[in-house]
């Protein structure tokens, strides 16, 4: 077998495709110390897949064999070669996440309880995954449903790769990208120019359309589509493809590439960015002929919106984008082995009703995987009066002016709301990951509580923290399930255990422990601004009703306190990776998205100034984004921290004019040569007056205003810390 004389193609001919299969695999491979790294030819590579091949003819002569390959386009090689296992592991071990490889699977049948695996990841510029027909529907989730779509090109004319990209993306649905130009994608924009339903924004910069891209994503619920070109465009997309994993939105992001016969001779504007992304996608997949487009990218658009949401990258050759064919569309996405979980059972709802029903100190504590369950969350608390906290990406799941909201739990999150976490006996952690901005340290963390966790991914169950009830499933229907059970108790007469006096407890705690600026008739002696004071006078002015992005800091932080969300998906902002530069470009995709909302970036200097060229994108495209930025001059939450360990030195924190003199940079006057018009405030007195300015002028508009640096985020816990750690004091100035 490893005879490499053998012709390689001959072998991989004789694979059947039921030795193919396309699993889910999570990015970390379960590999182990004795990896090897070898450099392999394509026809090294062909004929190590032979092994699957004969296994398939003589199951009783050998051990089962794994072959992954990957279909990448580079020529690096990498081998490993893992220990004994059971047999049936690589069919019966379920890794949830991102589909990555083409997998060949031996004879699964075969009895013997160990074999040696040999795992390969081969990039080359041949797709070597078979899938059959039957596996087309596999995934479970039904497609949108839109009307028959009208083609501009007739059945059998041709046409080119580009323009059967963008017929695709139009098939799917999409009407909006966000696209910027260059050598490897040009051809997908002139096919734009000649697609009259879709529209491109133009942002300034490739980071910023991908975070357009997120914004758009995030408050409408529909997949976000940006393109780039090859090279340093590509690579400008990779921290907000990060970004989109972390925070689980739905994108596609489609990078030109050079022409296939240059692929691996270090060509101009030549990167791997399958390579480079391929631990930061749901899935991606470079393109190796124009006949595949079709597939693929109908493929792309179901595994980023289904499941948990995901981006995933499409890398097409320039030469692909130029040959001519007659595509074949088709109706169903083809994945053999990606499934989504089905909906939760009875029995699984009903274990969790039963620990409702005895539980006397329950909380739900709601993340980003249940913002589409925002009625069913409502509906289980109006029913049984479980106090609710969120984090931050939950943000409006539940109505934050309800009276059972505690509002946002973790580091930053209320007193109360974290007490209630620390103090209940049962957490309902729905549609969360237990990441450590919530939880700190984790053994303290709901210690004395029995919780149940449902997500729709099971590589989250049990991660970070054990579940005595664990669901697999959408939380939209899991909660709906439950609901129906809890209304038959009531029907029944079933008993539950009081709540009120765990109740009465924690409006206690809301009492002892508000957010430090609750009254805004608490005013600085100088007549200063205080930010929290700012954004609680800009939620009352907008009726809370606006959508808000945000930068990454303390302006992040405090509009999460004070700007209180009464509807899911009109926050929008970076959790998981943490993206300064996210508020002003994500707002751009949000107006785009709901053009008749009134959309707010909050910001602070140091965030607003990564991406501050996307002001021309807000005035060429004519988006009406209001930038509010809580301007310190310096990086706030790095100078609190600085503050609170390290004994206030300061580590280059200090962004403003070193010379001092004077508000630096001037982001009126920047504004301005973007024709955005814009004004400074410094007293709280000119605030309420220049907020309805901003409101009321059509258009873009910029709000600096200047806060002191000493303020601080609290409450806090440490990072590392627990709910005995809280800190709720002021420093001493």
């Amino acid at each position: 077998i490893f005879c490499f004389c053998v012709t390689p193609f001959a072998l991989f001919a004789e694979l059947s495709p039921r030795s193919v299969r396309f699993v889910e695999e999570s990015f970390w491979s379960r590999r182990t110390s004795c990896s090897i790294e070898s450099a392999m030819s394509e026809a090294t590579f062909l004929s190590t897949l032979a092994l699957s091949a004969a296994v398939q003819r003589a199951p009783s002569q050998l051990s089962p064999v794994c072959v992954i390959g990957s279909c990448i386009g580079s020529q690096q090689r990498k081998a490993s070669i893992l220990p004994p296992k059971d047999a049936a592991g690589c069919a019966q071990k379920k890794f949830v996440g991102s589909p990555k490889k083409a997998v060949l699977h031996g004879a699964s049948s075969h009895k013997q309880n160990c074999s040696w695996d040999i795992r390969m990841e081969a990039e080359v510029p041949v797709d070597y995954h078979v899938i059959s027909d039957a596996s087309r529907s596999s995934a479970g989730v039904a497609e949108p449903k839109r009307a028959e779509f009208a083609s501009r090109y007739k059945t059998s004319e041709l046409r080119k790769g580009a323009d059967v990209l963008v017929e695709a993306l139009e098939r799917e649905g999409v009407d909006l990208v966000f696209a910027y130009p260059g050598g490897a994608s040009l051809e997908i924009h002139q096919a734009l120019t000649r697609a009259p339903r879709i529209r491109n924004i133009l942002c300034r910069h490739e980071q910023g359309e991908i975070f357009a891209a997120e914004g758009y994503a995030k408050c409408s619920g529909r997949v976000g589509v940006c393109i780039a070109t090859s090279g340093p465009g590509a690579t400008n997309l990779v921290t907000g493809v990060a970004d989109a994993l972390m925070d689980s939105v739905p994108l596609v992001c489609i990078t030109g590439q050079v022409p296939s016969y240059l692929i691996g001779k270090d060509a101009f504007q030549e990167t791997p960015i399958v390579e480079i992304t391929r631990s930061i996608t749901k899935h991606n997949h470079l393109v190796t002929c124009v006949e595949e487009i079709p597939q693929v990218i109908k493929n792309a658009f179901h595994i980023a919106r289904s499941g948990r949401p995901g981006p995933v990258l499409v890398d097409i050759p320039k030469d692909i984008q130029q040959q001519m064919t007659i595509p074949q569309w088709p109706t169903l996405p083809n994945l053999e082995g990606y499934t989504v979980p089905p909906p939760a059972t009875r029995a699984d709802m009903e274990e969790v009703a039963l620990a409702i029903r005895q539980s006397k100190k329950p909380i739900l504590y709601v993340g980003g995987g249940a913002l589409d369950a925002a009625d069913e969350i409502r509906e289980l608390v109006a029913r049984t009066g479980i106090p609710v906290a969120q984090t931050l990406m939950g943000l409006g799941t539940f109505p934050m002016t309800d009276a059972k909201s505690l509002h946002m739990l973790g580091m930053h999150g209320s007193v109360y709301a974290n007490y209630a976490v620390h103090h209940a006996d049962l957490l309902l952690a729905f549609g969360v990951r237990f990441d450590d901005r919530v939880t700190g340290k984790l053994e303290k963390f709901a210690q004395h509580a029995k919780i149940v966790h449902i997500d729709i991914d099971s590589a989250e169950i049990d991660k970070n923290k054990f579940a005595e009830v664990s669901v697999v499933s959408d939380v939209k229907p899991a909660v709906a399930l439950l609901n129906q059970i809890l209304a038959e108790d009531a029907a029944r007469g079933v008993a539950h255990a009081d709540k009120q006096a765990w109740c009465a407890e924690i409006e206690e705690q809301r009492r002892k422990h508000p957010y430090m600026y609750s009254n805004l008739s608490d005013l600085p002696a100088d007549g200063g601004i205080i930010p929290q004071h700012a954004l609680q006078l800009l939620w009352r002015m907008t009726r809370g009703e606006a959508v808000i992005t945000t930068g990454v800091g303390q302006h992040q932080m405090w509009a999460a306190q004070y700007y209180p969300f009464d509807q899911p998906r009109n926050w929008v902002t970076s959790g998981g990776l943490g993206s300064m530069g996210f508020g002003l470009p994500s707002a751009l995709g949000c107006a785009a998205a709901r053009p008749n909302a009134t959309v707010i970036d909050i910001d602070g200097d140091g965030s607003f100034l990564m991406n501050v060229q996307e002001l021309a994108t807000a005035w060429a495209e004519k988006l009406p984004v209001k930038s509010v930025i809580l301007n310190n001059q310096h990086l706030g939450m790095v100078v609190q921290w600085e503050d609170r360990f390290y004994s206030s030195n300061r580590g280059d924190t200090f962004i403003g004019d070193p010379t001092g003199q004077g508000i630096f940079p001037d982001f009126v006057e920047v504004a301005k040569g973007f024709r955005v018009p814009g004004e400074r405030v410094y007293k709280w007195a000119e605030l309420k007056g220049a907020y309805e300015r901003m409101l009321s002028t059509p258009g873009p508009y910029l709000l600096d205003i200047i806060v002191p640096h000493q303020e601080h985020v609290l409450p806090m816990i440490p990072g590392g810390g627990s709910f005995d750690d809280t800190i709720t004091t002021p420093m001493r100035r």
